[in-house]
């Protein structure tokens, strides 16, 4: 008896644990899906047709140099929230090493979109031999 009752909370800890934490390669949220992708599958999805695709980072790092096609919203910026809440469908998001686009990536996933996080960042993108652009 003291085995079945130790198997089972051991069990539901384990499925616990599992449910937390951030999210990985298509994982799913609340109501979407967070995919965090290599510069080379990134690269791959954001050439996908009817994508969003969104540099998270300040205005001054975006003029500094983004992935050509992306619009900056700065997920720090105050109206962050704002100014996201009307996109719909599928989003690729980055940042410069990964962990902003992240935060962003889950809260557009909790308002139902399905969204790409670009692993490393724009740091990852350009060591793997990838352009970015200042216009």
């Amino acid at each position: 008896m003291k085995k079945s009752i130790y198997l089972t909370l051991t069990l539901m800890v384990a499925m616990a644990v599992a449910s937390c934490g951030s999210s990985k390669k298509g994982e799913s949220n609340v109501h979407g899906t967070v995919t965090t992708q290599s510069a080379a599958e990134f690269r791959e999805t954001i050439g996908q047709r009817d994508m969003i695709l969104i540099d998270v980072r300040t205005p001054k790092e975006y003029s500094e140099g983004h992935i050509a096609g992306a619009q900056n919203i700065d997920v720090k910026a105050s109206d962050f929230a704002e100014r996201i809440k009307d996109i719909k469908g599928r989003v690729a998001v980055y940042c410069r090493g990964g962990k902003r686009s992240l935060a962003a990536a889950e809260q557009l996933s909790n308002q139902g979109c399905t969204v790409y996080n670009l692993k490393g960042g724009i740091m990852e993108w350009q060591s793997a031999g990838y352009s970015t652009t200042t216009e």
